[in-house]
């Protein structure tokens, strides 16, 4: 069974993207996706505990670029 995991900054208030992400993936690859409360600004999606996506300084990935990664290491 595949691990997907998108750990988020609670402070900085990503828990609802983090939320939309794991719905988005739920939805269009039929994967469950854990949720984990971090800090420091954190936005990070792991699969298998690989990264594949990840916030960087001006540049969030959204909802469409965390499915095609997740679906690319699931491929």
């Amino acid at each position: 069974m595949t691990d997907v995991t998108i750990t988020y900054c609670h402070p900085c208030g990503y828990g609802k993207r983090a939320a939309q992400a794991a719905d988005a993936l739920q939805r269009e690859l039929s994967v469950t996706t854990n949720l984990v409360a971090g800090k420091g600004g954190i936005f990070e999606v792991r699969v298998d505990g690989e990264i594949v996506a990840k916030r960087i300084k001006g540049h969030f990935p959204d909802a469409a670029e965390i499915i095609a990664s997740v679906s690319a290491v699931l491929k």
